[in-house]
Parts: C-alpha cells; sequence; structure tokens
C-alpha cells in the first residue's frame, strides 16, 4: 500500500508542476476534459488518497520485514 500511496503522490504533484509550465501528462489529459476545477479536485485528491495509503501502510511493512527475534543470524 505504501508504494501505491507513493505513486500517487508522486503523479498528482507531478501533474500539477506539468500544468504550470503547460505541459500534462498524456495519462492524466482525460481529467481536463471536464473543466479546471474537476481537474485541481481530482489531482489533490490524487495526492490526499496517496498520502493516506502511505501513511496507514507504513507501520505494517515495517513489521513484516523485521526477522523474528529468536532467529540467529550468525555463522557458526
Amino acid at each position: 500500500m505504501r508504494k501505491i500511496g507513493s505513486y500517487m503522490v508522486f503523479f498528482g504533484l507531478f501533474a500539477i508542476v506539468l500544468n504550470f509550465i503547460d505541459r500534462v501528462p498524456t495519462l492524466l489529459m482525460w481529467i481536463y476534459s471536464w473543466g479546471d476545477t474537476t481537474a485541481w479536485i481530482i489531482k489533490i485528491g490524487l495526492i490526499v488518497v496517496g498520502a493516506l495509503l502511505f501513511f496507514m501502510g507504513g507501520k505494517t511493512e515495517d513489521i513484516e520485514t523485521e526477522k523474528p527475534s529468536g532467529e540467529d543470524t550468525t555463522t557458526p
């Protein structure tokens, strides 16, 4: 979930920055067919939902990657 959230935040910020220099990504061109206000809502929504996924998925992934405390990692 954390990886998906970070991608969503990246694409939302990327779309906002590129909009200011008049370069809209082809992947997000469809959001402008409904107008500028709706496009802004979608871009900000990408950032907010992505940030929520990033922060909510943070703790579970860290716990899963840790080694069990009873496991011996030294070699004889």
